[in-house]
């Protein structure tokens, strides 16, 4: 047993001692009175040079930079200490200059490309040293992978890392956006009104109107009826003796169906901005001046509007900032303002992160709005009789409903040549002043290609023109 203890420690003794030595040893050679290369020493690590030639005296320009010190009158020991480039003299007996040895301590990154290799395996990342800093070079295939290469890089030179890595592979995205919105309304409304006409003896004429709907664009007529504007009323009239009456019914109901879809796409390059609007521009007037007394007028950017910053992450991996947003006027709601009538505007709006693959899909905002109004008015104490009651109220029931969906797919894409695309405008081409006027064709087929198949297709349809 203790033989195997006095083995175990003689090796642990020999690898300390040879972790001791320098790490290599250089043959300096001198040719007409100069060395033929330069010395380089790695930063806190040794070197052995050997000379062809004896030498009796040693001196170091900058101790600073490299410590030196005589194994022999051939050999040199070399020690770098700091980054930069010093000169190291060799003299002869008698002080004879033998030569100038020029020394270039960097730092050592032996140990930096050891780990970049275990990190990164499959990436060409040239690492090279510049004075106290790293020079990172070549082409990875991802933001990710320069990313680790700089943080590695980073803890063996802080703040003194020089990055001219490309990124490779695609990075241009594509991104489809669709927008779809429903809206749906539905309103009814029942109401009655009762009008009174009576003759005195005198002459003298009394009217009167009561009812849900006595809010004057209902009137009494001479014979009892009634004289009204709206859509949806049935008036009728009797007589008795000096007395004329008239009642009103109205009832009324109407619905309405709006569908909106929106599919603007739209390329750009990995980490730059892009930006869409397919709409226009509705004028504003704005007060200005010292007293507000001098009107400018601004313009307000309104419908389809996209703006997105793709970054390929990894590989097919997308990180998309995004803002959509779809606008629209609002003649409904108008502000009277200097003599100016201005709308008000519709806006659906969303702005988000997201990361996702190439070619997947996310709906990143819906919208579910359901306005509901139930509005039920009656004279005081007429609306309370018993069947006649009817004749005093009235009903109103409106119901709105909206849904809103804004669905995004991102895809990697690249240039192609543009034989390869097919434009709206190469299905149809104008006609010829003979078709036009003699068989009356709007639209002559022609066209190469695929197009020029669909141009020959007949457009002529109940449903007119429809592009797939």
């Amino acid at each position: 047993m203790n033989t195997v203890k006095i083995l175990a420690a003689g090796l642990i003794g020999v690898q300390v001692a040879f972790a001791a030595l320098p790490v290599q040893a250089e043959t300096l050679k001198v040719v007409q009175g100069s060395a033929t290369n330069v010395l380089a020493v790695p930063m806190n690590r040794a070197v052995v040079v050997q000379s062809d030639q004896p030498f009796a005296e040693l001196s170091i320009a900058n101790p600073g930079i490299a410590d030196i010190s005589t194994l022999s009158d051939k050999s040199i020991y070399v020690l770098g200490k700091a980054p930069g480039r010093t000169t190291l003299t060799l003299l002869g007996p008698e002080g004879k200059l033998i030569t100038n040895v020029d020394v270039q301590v960097s730092l050592d990154v032996a140990e930096f490309k050891e780990r970049l290799k275990e990190i990164l395996p499959n990436e060409n990342i040239e690492v090279r040293s510049a004075n106290d800093g790293i020079v990172l070079s070549g082409t990875v295939s991802s933001i990710v992978s320069l990313d680790k290469a700089l943080d590695l890089a980073n803890r063996y030179a802080p703040q003194k890392v020089s990055n001219l890595m490309g990124v490779g592979g695609v990075q241009q995205v594509m991104l489809q956006v669709r927008f779809a919105e429903m809206q749906r309304s539905v309103t009814k409304s029942l109401s009655a009104s009762l009008g009174v006409h009576t003759t005195g003896t005198g002459g003298t004429n009394v009217e009167g109107l009561s009812g849900s709907n006595a809010n004057g664009a209902v009137s009494v007529g001479t014979g009892g009826g009634f004289a009204t504007q709206k859509t949806g009323a049935l008036g009728l009239g009797f007589t008795m003796g000096n007395v004329q009456l008239g009642v009103l019914l109205e009832a009324l109901e109407s619905k309405g169906l709006v569908r909106t879809l929106a599919e603007p796409n739209l390329t750009a390059l990995s980490g730059q901005e892009a930006k869409f609007l397919a709409g226009g521009e509705y004028p504003i007037p704005v007060a200005s001046g010292n007293n507000n007394n001098s009107i400018t007028i601004q313009y307000k950017p309104f419908g389809v509007e996209l703006a997105f910053t793709p970054r390929v992450v990894d590989g097919n991996i997308i990180n998309l900032e995004m803002n959509a947003a779809v606008s629209a006027i609002d003649s409904t709601i108008t502000i009277q303002n200097g003599g100016f009538a201005v709308n008000a505007f519709k806006r659906r709006e969303t702005s988000t992160t997201v990361e996702m693959r190439d070619g997947e899909s996310f709906a990143v905002a819906g919208l579910l709005q359901d306005d509901f109004r139930d509005l039920n008015g009656q004279v005081p104490w007429l609306g309370d009789i018993p069947i006649l009651g009817s004749l005093f109220r009235s009903a109103e029931y409106q119901r709105n409903q909206s849904e809103l969906v804004i669905l995004i797919t991102p895809h990697l894409v690249s240039p192609t040549r543009g034989e390869a695309f097919a434009l709206p405008t190469d299905r149809v081409r104008p006609p010829s002043e003979a078709q036009l006027f003699l068989f009356g064709k709007t639209g002559a087929t022609g066209g190469k290609g695929a197009a020029g198949e669909v141009a020959k297709q007949d457009y002529t349809s109940p449903y007119g023109y429809v592009m797939e």
